[in-house]
């Protein structure tokens, strides 16, 4: 006798609108109508922060105010869903926004976080750098101070 497991694909979820199992993150994305305009718009704002936070990354100031201003997009993205899943039928053809806000983490929200993380990084290697250059600067002026010290 073999033992075969048999699969509870009741508990997987269907999608609304395209009739496909909901298995993982990869099925859900492909599961969406990526040729709607405000998709397409949401990917080119992406898009750009990217390309804002890739160009201005000698500019501390206004990373800083990016950085800001991405965080407090991401944690408005729970009002957003819940604006959003009343009103989608002014803007979607279909109802993506579900009430634990599964899609807009995963368009939105992941995208400006991982922004964040890369401001972050582009911060922790100033700021190893910075530490280098200061620490170049005590020894240099240390060895300085014991040549002068050897010549008097």
């Amino acid at each position: 006798m073999t033992d075969s497991k048999v699969k509870n694909t009741s508990s997987v979820p269907i999608d609304g609108y395209s009739n496909v199992r909901i298995t993982s993150v990869w099925t859900f994305l492909q599961s969406v109508d990526w040729s709607e305009s405000w998709l397409m718009g949401l990917l080119a704002f992406h898009v750009f922060c990217f390309a804002v936070t890739v160009l201005c990354r000698k500019y501390y100031r206004l990373q800083i105010g990016q950085f800001l201003v991405m965080v407090a997009m991401v944690y408005t993205a729970e009002y957003l869903n819940e604006l959003a899943a009343m009103k989608w039928r002014s803007f979607s053809r279909f109802q993506y926004f579900d009430s634990k806000g599964m899609f807009i983490s995963l368009v939105y929200s992941i995208p400006l976080l991982l922004n964040t993380v890369i401001i972050v990084a582009i911060w922790v290697c100033r700021t190893f750098s910075t530490m280098v250059e200061l620490k170049t600067v005590q020894l240099k002026r240390k060895a300085a101070r014991e040549k002068l010290k050897k010549s008097q």
